[in-house]
């Protein structure tokens, strides 16, 4: 046999100086969740080892992760049902918990890199990502509530801002309106392939934001489509999007590697509750081994494309770099 294939595999310095893929801390945002009160880490049942901070414990945990090289951030705010409403009025409030949080995070570590979300359904009382009326998602009317959060979270200190509601139009809108306040400096990750998944419940449990009616098909991408996605980044590129994201990762590999051949922007992607949560119930049951499952996962998300990825074993994963490097 003239090709023999193994012959760069029989080494491990063989193997390191072949390796296509790398998979770095850098790459990472690490999602935290953030609920009012003070000394907080309120476990989520459905998402193991992941917590609600109050903002005092998110600044603690944001300490523990630079000190592990983790340098940027997705906060989402668990909101009290009392301050919800249709409008989500909230979520433009000069001292709600969300800007305030963010105030926090950047005065005493203007280092962080914040990833904020831009969406109704955390303050809205339909738990929806759009202003409903008689059933129906209005489109436009939503688009001057998120412009409205979007300038707030940028007041704030917010160095990415992350539209997750998948509204038409919303990346120009938002862009716009940064732009005539003077935040032409703030990013704008868009959620830009965002899929009506089956993989989100954990995420909704975490913050209390799931639908009270209805379902999110009619603005949430189809799972059976690929090209629409093409239709949807060329939209959100040709708008003023930094960043297009592919939420979520492990069940679209494929669209990810799509947009990463098709667009010269960096893509994201969000390894989301419950690609996580099947992670851990399988490793917390013996059948996998966690940490070699995660550290895979991860590295085919990298593989198919994606320059960032949002995922909740970020510092997991960070702890399990800087453990190797105190050992070598």
């Amino acid at each position: 046999m003239l090709h023999r294939p193994r012959r760069n595999r029989k080494a491990a310095p063989i193997r390191k100086m072949v390796q296509e893929t790398h998979l770095t801390v850098e790459n990472l945002i690490y999602p935290l969740f953030l609920t009012e009160g003070e000394n907080l880490r309120v476990p989520i049942r459905s998402m193991p080892g992941i917590v609600r901070f109050s903002p005092d414990e998110a600044l603690r945990e944001i300490e523990t992760c630079l000190a592990l090289g983790l340098q940027v951030f997705a906060p989402f705010p668990h909101i009290a049902d009392n301050l919800k409403d249709k409008f989500a009025s909230e979520s433009w409030r000069e001292d709600n918990l969300y800007v305030r949080a963010i105030r926090l995070i950047k005065e005493r570590f203007p280092e962080a890199v914040l990833v904020t979300d831009v969406a109704m359904d955390p303050y809205s009382s339909d738990g929806h990502d759009g202003l409903v009326e008689n059933g129906e998602i209005l489109n436009d009317a939503t688009l001057e509530i998120l412009a409205k959060m979007a300038i707030a979270q940028a007041q704030a200190g917010a160095d990415i801002l992350g539209p997750s509601d998948m509204m038409d139009g919303r990346v120009r809108f938002i862009r716009e309106a940064l732009d005539k306040q003077g935040f032409t400096s703030v990013s704008i990750m868009s959620y830009t392939v965002k899929y009506a998944s089956a993989f989100y419940g954990p995420f909704r449990d975490a913050l209390d934001s799931a639908p009270r009616a209805g379902d999110k098909k009619t603005y949430q991408m189809n799972p059976a489509n690929a090209r629409e996605a093409l239709l949807e980044a060329t939209l959100d590129a040709s708008e003023g999007a930094d960043f297009l994201m592919v939420k979520p990762a492990l069940a679209y590999l494929d669209i990810i590697r799509l947009l990463k051949d098709n667009f010269h922007l960096p893509i994201a992607a969000y390894n989301v509750s419950g690609e996580y949560a099947m992670l851990k119930a399988a490793a917390a049951n013996g059948w996998i081994n966690g940490e070699q499952a995660m550290y895979e996962c991860l590295l085919s998300i990298r593989r198919a494309g994606a320059t960032a990825i949002l995922t909740y074993f970020a510092k997991e994963f960070a702890q399990l770099v800087n453990d190797q490097q105190n050992h070598s």
